[in-house]
């Protein structure tokens, strides 16, 4: 259920360009007439993968074959980026956002200063914020980039690196705008190679507002993308710079293989943004699906001869693009583009080497990103590995992002735990903030490490009241036209039915709290996350409540509700139910 925020004014220029001119040109002196290639290697969505992720990948071939292999991790992405780079005398690195935020603990704990340490030593030039960028605030993703230890949040900055000195690459974001018209980062960066500039445009989906907490983006202003790289294009050709790339933190999906060029089955919001962009584009760059492709956008749009690519989740795949560079113009041509699998060494269940699939490219752990990836594990792993409770059966399986789940009914049930002394009567999660499985021992023994996978984000529980008027209005908005459905997890007592047959405003058939219906006229106290609170994920009415009482993080909530029992059953689904047929 996400809304869309109104359309806002046309960017000024000098929005869009008066930062990105403080930008450094990096140049090379000509030789030659003849044509450049540019080796540029797309990333996205890294979320802070400094280790090789813990379960297979799949990846679907262009012939419909589904293969399970260990992919990623930081030290084995330095050495494919390097190989990829050596291919040709210039190259650029670029991601298209998410690179920290929703992170695992190694990287999250940390403030995803190791995130970005990982990637000043892989050598990337820029990255395009991605809504994750804003999980902590837009006051932390400036320490970030600038580096110090200034404390945003409440988690200690500088643990590891007394002296953190922030990223050596660039932060883009052409649509986030301050108060004072200038964008938050510079809009555009600009390289030269063999007298050819080169200009990359970076920017964030417009949607971000709603994605995050929203205190950690007031005052900014998120605009159009379209019309952001638009007005960037003509600041480029301004200076006559003709060659140029974007890098956006916005999708498509696409049921074709990992590397089929044909287009196929694209769908997405992301289609409708770059049929209003500038055609004078080269080559796009794209994220924030997690899907993987590589699409000619000619095939969709002939009006629009640039490339659209984007390498899945964690940089598990990058993208590997000759992008030709002609001197006598200016412009650029994309020559070829290719996702490629970086396939690592992996882990089974049984804590055994995986073995490698003979089919895809293993590539060895750069020894220099090893040694700082291991810095930080040695330094996390003290608080990964306490035990915290034991679950039975075997969940693993989180459900989809948008529906109830046996374990965000467990977080359900865990906030209005530790919330009961601010008379907290029921408790709602949001799905899509259930961020992985857990994965118990066989023994059910999950750790701290893996509970903190679930739920990284370091949210605060609030607990307010609504008159039963403004908690069925809060329920409706579960149910509305704005987007999908997105449905909660809620506390043990609370049951509700709902029918997408009835219209908008009218779809919840029942609410009931230990069996009585919701009455209009009462109060009732309800806890939820600081991100809900805050009115995230488009529920507004979550602020309208009144008597806040703020408690603890959500984290803790879990962990005490996993120590009450010697070992803990989840609740099952049940406590929504869908009454609309089939």
């Amino acid at each position: 259920m996400k809304k869309l925020l109104p359309a806002l004014a046309a960017l000024s220029l000098s929005a869009c360009v008066s930062v990105p001119q403080n930008l450094p040109v990096v140049s090379s002196v000509p030789d030659t007439q003849a044509p450049v290639t540019l080796r540029v290697i797309g990333l996205n969505d890294f979320h802070g993968n400094l280790e090789p992720i813990r379960r297979p990948i799949t990846v679907m071939g262009n012939d419909g074959e589904r293969t399970e292999l260990y992919a990623a991790g930081a030290a084995h992405l330095a050495t494919a980026v390097a190989e990829t780079r050596a291919q040709d005398e210039h190259s650029l690195v670029i991601a298209a956002g998410d690179l920290i935020g929703g992170s695992p603990l190694i990287s999250s704990y940390f403030l995803d200063e190791p995130a970005i340490g990982a990637m000043n030593r892989i050598g990337l030039d820029f990255n395009a914020v991605g809504n994750h960028e804003f999980d902590r605030g837009w006051q932390e993703l400036k320490r970030i980039q600038e580096g110090g230890c200034e404390q945003f949040t409440l988690r200690k900055p500088c643990a590891v690196e007394p002296e953190y000195g922030g990223a050596d690459f660039q932060f883009l974001a052409a649509n986030v705008i301050m108060p004072d018209g200038t964008t938050l980062f510079p809009a555009y960066g600009i390289r030269e190679y063999d007298g050819v500039k080169v200009g990359v445009i970076g920017l964030t989906l417009k949607e971000t507002p709603t994605l995050v907490t929203p205190s950690g983006v007031e005052g900014l202003d998120f605009t159009p993308e379209a019309q952001a790289i638009n007005a960037s294009v003509e600041a480029l050709a301004a200076q006559g710079i003709e060659a140029i790339v974007v890098s956006i933190h916005q999708g498509l999906y696409t049921e074709v293989g990992y590397n089929d060029k044909s287009c196929g089955g694209v769908s997405g919001p992301l289609i409708d943004i770059l049929k209003g962009v500038d055609p004078r584009v080269d080559l796009v760059i794209s994220g924030h699906t997690h899907r993987s492709y590589v699409c000619d956008f000619t095939d969709i749009d002939t009006d629009r001869r640039f490339w659209v690519t984007s390498a899945g989740y964690g940089s598990s795949l990058f993208t590997d693009i000759a992008l030709e560079l002609d001197p006598a113009t200016g412009d650029a041509r994309v020559l070829s583009a290719d996702n490629k699998v970086v396939q690592s060494v992996g882990t089974t269940r049984d804590g055994e080497t995986a073995s490698p699939d003979p089919g895809f490219r293993q590539y060895a752990a750069d020894p220099d990103v090893a040694a700082y990836v291991a810095r930080y594990a040695d330094a996390s792993r003290a608080a990964a590995d306490r035990p915290v409770g034991r679950v039975t059966g075997d969940p693993r399986d989180p459900g989809p992002a948008t529906e109830e789940t046996p374990l965000g009914n467990a977080i359900a049930d865990a906030q209005l735990l530790a919330t009961q002394e601010a008379g907290a009567q029921i408790a709602f999660m949001n799905n899509s903030g259930v961020r992985t499985a857990l994965a118990p021992a066989d023994d059910g023994t999950i750790t701290f490490g893996q509970i903190y996978a679930v739920q990284p984000f370091g949210n605060t529980l609030v607990t307010r009241s609504y008159t039963g008027e403004q908690l069925i209005a809060l329920l409706e908005q579960q149910f509305d036209d704005e987007g999908f459905v997105q449905t909660f997890s809620v506390s043990e007592g609370f049951a509700m039915t709902y029918d997408m047959r009835r219209p908008a405003g009218d779809r919840l058939v029942s609410a009931t709290l230990n069996g009585e219906p919701i009455d209009r006229q009462a109060t009732y106290r309800v806890t939820m996350n600081s991100f809900l609170a805050a009115g995230g994920d488009s529920f507004t009415v979550f602020e309208d409540g009144t008597d806040t009482t703020v408690g603890g993080l959500d984290l803790d909530a879990l962990e005490l509700w996993l120590a009450q029992e010697e070992v803990r059953t989840l609740p099952p689904e049940g406590r929504v139910t869908d009454a609309t047929p089939e």
